[in-house]
């Protein structure tokens, strides 16, 4: 018998979380499982024709005015006869735990953050009804290790809490290892080396420091490019960092690209400067894409990146050391093809229809 598996989430704009939907979709078991999505925010629409695109109904409980949307997603449960809710972030997760407390649908949660990083309404909210999922999938065991609950609710019952690492298709990368025009399009001198990023423009993913180590970067190796992949609420302001230090000739921005992957086919290095992350999709593409890595020491990253061996890691927070390594790169045609034959190697392991398959598993016990 078919079940019904609704996916919650707060928001569908073009983030990790976001787009790990559209990209489990298609390697769904579509026999056994039936798979429709509800989210939040109606201006966060982005990743929704996507998921239409695979043959997933879309429903918007536009939860961006207080918190009517329970009730929505109470009638939805009903009128679907919804038998799982896999909620992918905590605002959705708490709505759904408060919205049938034990006696509706079984609850799954995915928890692609570390704890101490929420706002402390979202933390104590989420740690209070936390013991009514029936699982959790951490997404790296930084993630998993952080969820611990305060003192004071140390009685509480701990759900089953794991460690699933997503991934990537890797059909879908084959797709994107020509770079056939990408330099002539971005104006990138053929003999130009360049270093890239794929990021969200948001505050963690602290691109004012790659741009500082970008700095750094050109005075030793004044022809490198360094191509910004992304949109999001700080663009304006590292546009205006970046002309401020003098690289409007060294730093070219893309704006958000549905073709990131082949774009970042182009790069000689990716780098990501983040100050903490869950797991990274984009890393696990560089990686897939044979690119050797330079990453801060932050959440999951060490644990995709091994430090000298696909890449290098470095501190979060300190431009020189991730200019250091991108300059070591640069100048080491040998290690970055060594690095980036390991990292081929290290991306396979990281594959999307694994996850799939794991999260499904779980599904038909809690169900059975």
């Amino acid at each position: 018998m078919q079940r019904r598996i609704l996916l919650l989430i707060k928001g569908l704009g073009r983030g990790g979380a976001e787009q790990l939907l559209a990209s489990s979709a298609v390697h769904t078991d579509r026999a056994r499982f039936e798979y429709e999505v509800a989210y939040l925010l109606p201006n966060k629409s982005a990743v929704a024709s996507e998921l239409r695109g695979a043959d997933i109904v879309v429903h918007c409980l536009d939860g961006a005015s207080g918190v009517a949307w329970i009730g929505r997603l109470r009638s939805l449960v009903r009128r679907r006869r919804i038998d799982m809710i896999h909620a992918h972030s905590p605002v959705a997760a708490v709505g759904a735990r408060l919205a049938f407390d034990g006696r509706g649908p079984r609850q799954v949660y995915t928890e692609h953050n570390v704890w101490d990083r929420y706002h402390p309404i979202t933390y104590w909210a989420n740690a209070l009804t936390f013991p009514r999922s029936d699982h959790v999938f951490a997404v790296s065991d930084h993630v998993r290790e952080s969820i611990r609950y305060p003192r004071g609710l140390r009685a509480l019952r701990m759900p089953s809490v794991e460690t699933l690492y997503h991934g990537i298709d890797p059909g879908s990368i084959e797709g994107w290892t020509s770079v056939d025009g990408v330099r002539e399009e971005l104006g990138i001198p053929e003999d130009a080396p360049v270093v890239g990023t794929v990021a969200n423009f948001k505050r963690h993913k602290r691109l004012d420091v790659l741009l500082r180590a970008a700095d750094r970067v050109r005075r030793e190796v004044p022809e490198v490019r360094f191509v910004m992949v992304g949109q999001g609420p700080l663009e304006a302001e590292t546009r205006r960092l970046a002309r401020d230090l003098g690289l409007e000739r060294t730093v070219l921005f893309t704006g958000f690209r549905d073709d990131a992957p082949r774009v970042a086919s182009a790069f000689d290095v990716f780098a990501i400067s983040s100050e903490f992350e869950g797991l990274s999709i984009a890393v696990i593409e560089a990686l897939a894409l044979g690119k050797p890595v330079v990453v801060t020491d932050v959440g999951g990253l060490p644990e995709v990146v091994e430090d000298g061996r696909q890449g290098f890691v470095v501190p979060a927070r300190d431009p020189a050391s991730l200019a250091e390594r991108i300059v070591r790169l640069l100048g080491d045609p040998l290690e970055r093809q060594r690095m980036g034959e390991a990292g081929r190697a290290r991306a396979a392991t990281f594959d999307i229809r694994r996850s799939v398959a794991r999260i499904e598993r779980v599904y038909e016990e809690l169900l059975a």
